[in-house]
């Protein structure tokens, strides 16, 4: 199934922001939610990038959750419990989160997820971007860990290794 319609969360959005690659999301995306939780979060900290660009892009569409009980027992923080409860009540949406805990919580219930190095692989596979490697480190740059060995599995799913 193609992936045109996430709902995303925080730790994606502000990475994406601080590396000026949120521009991507509404080219790889038709239809980006973000729950209001996310958006509450990512906009209580007045001086960051993200906090000030988020509520003047026009490319998501920003709603309300209910929380799954099934999210609930995973103890999750209030974002990613959304974002996931809304993947899990509407399974044609990939759940964009890279928080290892609602990565497996994600996986323990079905629900398809994406990180964002992903996304980036994905654009590369569009042909939006011609290479992952920069992209890649202009996230670890903004905040996103990830291992070489993320990184080295990244760039070889970009048919770049």
């Amino acid at each position: 199934m193609p992936i045109n319609q996430v709902v995303i969360n925080a730790s994606p959005l502000i990475v994406l922001f601080k590396s000026g690659q949120a521009d991507l999301l509404p080219k790889l995306f038709e239809r980006i939610i973000v729950p209001q939780p996310v958006y509450d979060e990512i906009t209580a900290v007045k001086s960051d990038i993200a906090a000030t660009q988020l509520p003047t892009v026009t490319w998501y569409s920003q709603t309300a959750v209910q929380i799954d009980p099934a999210i609930v027992a995973w103890d999750l923080g209030a974002g990613e419990s959304a974002v996931l409860s809304f993947a899990l009540a509407n399974p044609t949406y990939r759940a964009m989160v890279d928080d290892t805990a609602a990565r497996r919580c994600a996986r323990a219930l079905g629900i398809a997820i994406l990180g964002t190095g992903g996304a980036i692989v994905l654009a590369k596979r569009r042909g939006l971007i011609p290479s992952v490697g920069n992209r890649l480190q202009q996230l670890k740059d903004a905040g996103l860990w990830l291992s070489d060995d993320v990184v080295n599995l990244l760039k070889q799913q970009a048919g770049e290794a």
